[in-house]
C-alpha cells in the first residue's frame, strides 16, 4: 500500500490544455507541466502568464484536475472579467512528498519555479514573452511558496496571492515522511513573514485567505497581525471552508480576478 494516493477523475473539459515535459537544468532531470492556452486571443496581444503552485501529495495535473482551473479562467474570460491569460501548472520537482519550492542541496526547486517555468509560455503561445505580466498564486504548500518567492523576487511579479498557505516550514515538515535536513536554512527560505520583512519596500501587490475549518487559520491570522503590525499592504480574508478541494475550486476566482486589477 501506498502512504499517499492523489487521484483525480479526468473528467474536466480538456480544451486548450496541454501536457509539457522538459528538460530542468536547475532539477536536473525531467519535469512535467500542465498549461491552459486560451484560444482566439487577439492579434497583438500581450498575454499575463499566470503560475499556480499545488501542495503536498500533488503533482502538475492537480490544478487542472482536480481544481478545474483552466474551467474557472475560461468561465471568467467569457464575462470579461479577466483578460485572456496563459496558466502553467508546474510539477513541485517531485522531490518525496513535497520539495517546499526551496533550494535544496540535491536540486534547486525554487529556480525551476522562478526562472524555467515563465519560459514555457513563451514557446507555447506568441501572445506570451518576457514582457508579460507574471503572477503567482498556490494552495498550502504552494500558498507558501507564492507569498515567499513573491517576497524574494519583488520585481518578477505584479502580484501573489495564496489559498490556505502553510505560512513556516515547521508546518509542511509535519505533513512530509522525509526530513528537511537539505533543504535551505536561510529564514526567508523557512519563514513566509522573515521574506516578506525582507523585502518590505518593493513587494508586489499581495492577498491570502484561509477557510475557516482549515488547522492553518490560526497561522494565516498570525501571519496577517505581523504584516499589519509591520505595515505591509495586502488583502486578507476568512472565508468557509476546509482544507480541501472544494475550498480552492470555489475560490481560485478571487486569485485570477484580483490579478486582472
Amino acid at each position: 500500500m501506498f502512504r499517499t494516493f492523489e487521484r483525480a477523475e479526468l473528467i474536466a473539459d480538456p480544451k486548450g490544455l496541454s501536457h509539457i515535459t522538459v528538460k530542468s537544468k536547475a532539477l536536473g532531470r525531467r519535469a512535467d507541466v500542465t498549461a491552459f492556452v486560451p484560444e482566439d486571443v487577439e492579434e497583438g496581444t500581450l498575454m499575463p502568464i499566470v503560475t499556480l503552485l499545488h501542495g503536498v501529495y500533488g503533482s502538475h495535473w492537480a490544478w487542472a484536475f482536480k481544481g478545474e482551473a483552466h474551467l474557472t479562467a475560461r468561465t471568467l474570460m467569457a464575462q470579461k472579467l479577466i483578460p485572456p491569460m496563459v496558466l502553467l501548472m508546474p510539477s513541485d520537482g517531485l522531490w518525496g512528498d513535497g520539495s517546499g519550492y526551496v533550494p535544496h542541496t540535491d536540486a534547486n526547486y525554487e529556480q525551476w519555479i522562478v526562472e524555467e517555468v515563465p519560459t514555457i509560455a513563451y514557446q507555447l503561445a506568441n501572445a506570451c514573452s518576457p514582457a508579460s505580466p507574471r503572477y503567482l498564486a498556490g494552495l498550502s504548500m504552494g500558498g507558501f511558496a507564492a507569498l515567499r518567492l513573491g517576497a524574494k523576487y519583488p520585481s518578477l511579479f505584479k502580484a501573489i496571492s495564496a489559498h490556505s498557505s502553510a505560512t513556516h516550514i515547521n508546518q509542511l515538515a509535519s505533513l512530509i515522511e522525509e526530513t528537511t535536513d537539505g533543504w535551505s536554512s536561510q529564514a526567508f527560505d523557512q519563514d513566509v513573514f522573515a521574506a516578506l520583512e525582507e523585502a518590505k519596500g518593493s513587494l508586489p501587490r499581495i492577498r491570502f485567505d484561509c477557510g475557516t475549518r482549515d488547522q492553518l487559520l490560526a497561522a494565516n491570522r498570525i501571519l496577517h497581525q505581523k504584516m499589519e503590525s509591520a505595515g505591509i499592504a495586502h488583502i486578507y480574508e476568512e472565508l468557509p471552508g476546509a482544507h480541501d478541494w472544494d475550498y480552492w475550486k470555489s475560490n481560485l476566482y478571487r486569485s485570477l480576478m484580483f490579478f486582472a486589477q
